[in-house]
C-alpha cells in the first residue's frame, strides 16, 4: 500500500467498520450534542423542538393548513401529530377547524398568542444557534448546508422541499 493510500489514525481514534458508519455516527453524535443546546432552550418556553416547528410552518403558511400537510412538512417525522396539536391547542397557540370543502380535513392555524411565542423566542432561538454553530465560518456553513443535501437526497421522497 502506497503512502498517499494509507489510513492514518490517530492512537486515540476508535475502529468503525466502515467510513459510511464513521460519518453515520458522526452525523448522530453531532446531532445529540447541538440538540441538547435546543432542547434547554424550548424547555424554559415549555415547548419541544417539534411544536416550535409546527409553530414555525403555520405562521410561514399563512393561511390554515391541513393536518397532513403540515406533517408531511415537519423536518422530522411526528408518529402523533394528533396529540403534539393536541397540546398546542390547550396552550391556546393554534386552532383547529374542520374544512367546509371536506369535512374529514382538519385545518390548523396559529393564533396570536403562537406568533407571540414565536416572536418571543426569535433572539434567543439565534443565539442558541450561534452557540451551535457560530464558530464556522459562512463557507464552510454552506459546504455542510450542501453536504447534508447530498446525503439526505436520495432518502427525501418524491417532491420533498429539503431535496
Amino acid at each position: 500500500m502506497s503512502s498517499s493510500t494509507t489510513v492514518r489514525r490517530s492512537p486515540n481514534r476508535r475502529r468503525f467498520d466502515s467510513l459510511e458508519q464513521e460519518a453515520y455516527l458522526s452525523l448522530w453524535r453531532t446531532y445529540d450534542r447541538l440538540k441538547i443546546l435546543e432542547e434547554e432552550l424550548f424547555a424554559a418556553y415549555e415547548l419541544t423542538a417539534q411544536q416550535y416547528n409546527v409553530l414555525r410552518l403555520l405562521r410561514a403558511a399563512r393561511e390554515p393548513m391541513p393536518t397532513l400537510a403540515l406533517a408531511e412538512r415537519l423536518i422530522s417525522r411526528a408518529p402523533d401529530i394528533t396529540r403534539m396539536l393536541d397540546k398546542l391547542e390547550q396552550r391556546g397557540l393554534i386552532s383547529r377547524t374542520r374544512s367546509t370543502a371536506d369535512r374529514r380535513t382538519v385545518l390548523v392555524r396559529i393564533t396570536a398568542a403562537g406568533r407571540w411565542l414565536l416572536d418571543q423566542l426569535a433572539e434567543p432561538l439565534r443565539q442558541c444557534h450561534q452557540r451551535q454553530l457560530g464558530h464556522l465560518q459562512p463557507e464552510q456553513l454552506r459546504q455542510l448546508i450542501e453536504l447534508l443535501r447530498l446525503v439526505r437526497s436520495p432518502h427525501e421522497p418524491e417532491g420533498s422541499h429539503w431535496k
